[in-house]
């Protein structure tokens, strides 16, 4: 069996990684460890919930441990992600607090970021617009950066980074070591590849742009008006922790007060709320104070809750791509995960893409459930 060990990292990692009771490297890890090890520039694809997080931060870890004038720069698209990565690095650097970390992201208290970022932290995990902010303010220096992580690069060009990326470059020093990480493959990547990395080393741990094998898919045919209806059966058929992914903030605003209504334990999760209310929203998910968190597609790439058993997409996704996201928030490291949508006629022509999107990519195509309406 393949260890960390095995990878003959610095003492201090592997005391770190045993600390946390990491013991076993996934296959991304696996793969991009080593090149990363040799200050290889890297393109990873992996699908979500295969440790792309720590096949990152390890290797950039080793390297700030023996290069103490250099920083690190971790880029995500959302707040959440931003959040889930740098508590793994602190997770990880428990017993290094001079390689102390700064969060850099929009929605929280500048003042706080103003404060980390004044005690010239060595590993930077930001948001594009929010540092860009920093940037221009002459509140971040970027000079010892000598390694860039692009997190979820895929999810950065969905949602319109592009010039804050071009942006960022410009404060960067042109030698440094570049990983890129995405769950998905488009065209605009390899651009993106070709402009920001050299002689990177390709990587892909299993295909991209497919669900996880652990996940079983549930199709479950229902109407507009009995939508609602149509979830609560569902939810009361299953126990453990639900993720209900919703289109809009205020159909996830609806969907948690109707489920409320019937004495569900519920929370909400959208870019509507304030950064305290939406660390105080998966807080109460993640410790099981509440079973079931009602998001929009903000969750899809930036949770990372192991215990998460069913997602449900109340509403299917725009997006073919966010539907392999979106169900991804289950059957992470292993477990087993449950995954059901709800399809009402509207909805035929987007679950076709979707559909098309898993025969392409070889995964089941999970097969209708009437509904019994009694």
């Amino acid at each position: 069996m393949n260890t960390f060990s095995h990878f003959k990292l610095p003492s201090a990692v592997e005391q770190a990684l045993a600390a946390i009771d990491f013991v076993t490297p996934t296959p991304i890890q696996l793969q991009s460890i080593p090149a990363a090890l040799q200050g290889k520039d890297i393109v990873g694809s992996a699908q979500t919930g295969t440790g792309k997080t720590g096949a990152f931060c390890i290797p950039t870890l080793a390297r700030l441990l023996a290069n103490p004038a250099e920083a690190a720069l971790v880029l995500v698209p959302t707040r959440e992600l931003a959040i889930q990565v740098d508590a793994f690095w602190r997770d990880l650097t428990r017993a290094l607090p001079e390689l102390r970390s700064a969060l850099v992201i929009g929605g929280a208290a500048m003042k706080a970021q103003l404060r980390a970022l004044s005690r010239k932290p060595r590993f930077i995990v930001a948001t594009p617009g929010r540092l860009v902010d920093h940037l221009s303010r002459r509140t971040v220096n970027l000079t010892s950066t000598r390694v860039l992580v692009l997190d979820e690069a895929d999810r950065m060009l969905d949602m319109g980074f592009a010039p804050q990326l071009a942006e960022i470059m410009k404060y960067l020093p042109h030698e440094r070591q570049t990983l890129l990480f995405t769950a998905t493959w488009a065209p605009e990547l390899d651009r993106l590849a070709r402009r920001y990395l050299r002689d990177a080393v390709r990587i892909s741990a299993g295909p991209t742009s497919q669900p996880a094998l652990e996940i079983t898919q549930e199709l479950v045919n229902t109407t507009g008006p009995k939508k609602n209806e149509t979830l609560l059966d569902e939810l009361n058929r299953r126990s453990g922790s639900i993720l209900v992914f919703a289109r809009t903030k205020s159909r996830t605003d609806r969907v948690a007060r109707y489920l409320s209504g019937y004495g569900v334990a519920v929370n909400r999760l959208h870019g509507g709320r304030t950064q305290g209310q939406r660390n105080s929203a998966l807080s109460a998910f993640r410790n099981g104070q509440v079973r079931v968190l009602v998001a929009t597609d903000i969750a899809a790439r930036g949770i990372d809750i192991a215990e998460i058993t069913h997602v449900v997409n109340y509403d299917l996704p725009q997006c073919s791509d966010d539907y392999v996201h979106r169900i991804g928030r289950t059957g992470r490291a292993g477990r087993k995960g449950n995954a059901v949508s709800l399809l009402t006629p509207e909805d035929r022509s987007q679950w076709r893409e979707i559909s098309r999107l898993l025969e392409k990519s070889g995964s089941p195509v999970p097969g209708e459930r009437k509904r019994n309406y009694g």
